[in-house]
Parts: C-alpha cells; sequence; structure tokens
C-alpha cells in the first residue's frame, strides 16, 4: 500500500472499535483490546487510573505507529488509549494493526503494546475496592479482618 493509514488517539471517552474499512488491500486485520481485569496481585480492584502528559504520549504513539508501519511492513496502524479512571471490564488500549500477511500483523500487535509499555508516558493507578469505600467501612473491614487473624 503506497499511502499507509497511521491513527493514533488519546481520549477520556468510552472505547469502541472503529468500522472497519475494507479498502485497506490487506491479507490480515488484527484487533486488540487491552481489558482492566478484576484483580491486580491477587487483589480485587474497581480499576484503573491513567495519566498521561498528553503531547508527548500522542508523539511517541504516533512515533511507535510509523516504526511498526515501517518495520512490519503495515498497511494500517490505529492506537486508541483512554486516559481517566477505566473501570473493571472495560477497554483502555485498542489497536488495529493491517497488513500482508497475518503473521506480520501478528507480530506487530505484539511489537506495538510491548513498545508502548515502555516508552510512552502514561502512567497508570490501580483503584482497589477499598479505596472507594468509607474509611469508617474501611475501617471495620480491618478491624473484623484482625479479629479472624488473632482468632486463627
Amino acid at each position: 500500500m503506497a499511502n499507509p493509514v497511521c491513527e493514533v488517539v488519546l481520549t477520556e471517552a468510552q472505547l469502541k472499535a472503529p468500522p472497519d474499512d475494507a479498502n485497506l488491500g490487506a491479507g490480515a486485520v488484527v484487533d486488540f483490546l487491552g481489558i482492566v481485569r478484576g484483580f491486580e496481585d491477587g487483589r480485587r480492584i474497581d480499576g484503573i487510573e491513567y495519566e498521561a502528559h498528553w503531547e508527548m504520549a500522542e508523539h511517541q504513539l504516533r512515533r511507535i505507529a510509523q516504526q511498526a508501519i515501517e518495520e512490519f511492513a503495515l498497511n494500517l496502524v490505529i492506537v486508541h488509549h483512554r486516559i481517566g479512571f477505566v473501570a473493571v471490564g472495560q477497554s483502555s488500549l485498542f489497536l488495529r494493526v493491517a497488513s500482508q500477511h497475518r503473521a506480520e500483523a501478528f507480530q506487530a500487535s505484539e511489537w506495538v503494546v510491548d513498545k508502548l509499555k515502555k516508552k510512552v508516558p502514561i502512567w497508570k493507578q490501580v483503584k482497589l475496592e477499598i479505596d472507594n469505600r468509607s474509611a469508617t467501612t474501611a475501617k471495620h473491614d480491618r478491624q473484623a479482618e484482625a479479629d479472624l487473624i488473632s482468632r486463627a
């Protein structure tokens, strides 16, 4: 493809996959959704708060997307990353890559996610379930837990 498509978006809105573009001339399209899991380090969570240096994050995402286009001969790279609070079960990342062959599409998807995690100034703070309860409830829960431990 003479003019590969590169789209990078940071947003506070809920992510949804953009419409398919059947005119890519690609033999393979891989979509990846990064979903917030319900547990982090064995602890139940409500979600993750993402923060970013917006301009630098967009710049780095664009650089990574362009590098992926060149390295894997891609027809398309779309990267959407959500900023702000993302609840369990919701998407924090949408990635679509298109190429002539499936191997390059799968390899490029993994490569983009790995580079994004290492180079893009987006930070996450896990919000544990207890973080969103009142201090009184949290204190009561800690006391009940201590009582159970002392009985053991």
